[in-house]
């Protein structure tokens, strides 16, 4: 009985000194609150230089550990196997936003991107270009 015990203290306390937890996003945004092994609140959120991200709620997310203790924490990343286009291979990347609007890098070199898009500043296309759909130019169809 003792050692079953001893074994279960043990492995709480290795739990509670682990690096890392996966949580669920409890309040989404900027300082998101995360459900892990309790609620935590105000998190700061992390991503890759050059990309701003916010969590959902809902959303499955990566809590970091930090200081002494583990007590300063921060969030660094979202479950995203569910959101992976069908067929996506290694090496390629897809952004993608909650309204729908995506990126999609193939491995082929091809960019795909769904949503509306607009282009401030100078455009320059250097290749063939195909238009299915109507085109309007300054507001007028061609």
């Amino acid at each position: 009985m003792w050692l079953s015990k001893s074994l279960s203290l043990r492995h709480a306390a290795e739990q509670e000194n682990t690096a890392a937890d996966m949580g669920v996003t409890t309040i989404g945004g900027g300082s998101a609150s995360v459900m892990t092994r309790g609620e935590q609140r105000d998190l700061e959120i992390f991503a890759p230089g050059g990309v701003v991200w916010q969590p959902a709620a809902g959303d499955i997310v990566l809590v970091l550990k930090g200081g002494a203790g583990g007590q300063e924490q921060c969030v660094v990343a979202a479950g995203t196997a569910s959101a992976a286009p069908e067929g996506m291979a290694p090496g390629e990347l897809f952004l993608y936003s909650a309204g729908g609007a995506s990126i999609y890098l193939r491995k082929d070199g091809s960019i795909c991107v769904e949503g509306p898009l607009s282009v401030k500043g100078d455009l320059t296309v250097t290749g063939t270009v195909s238009i299915t759909g109507a085109l309007l130019v300054n507001g007028r169809s061609i």
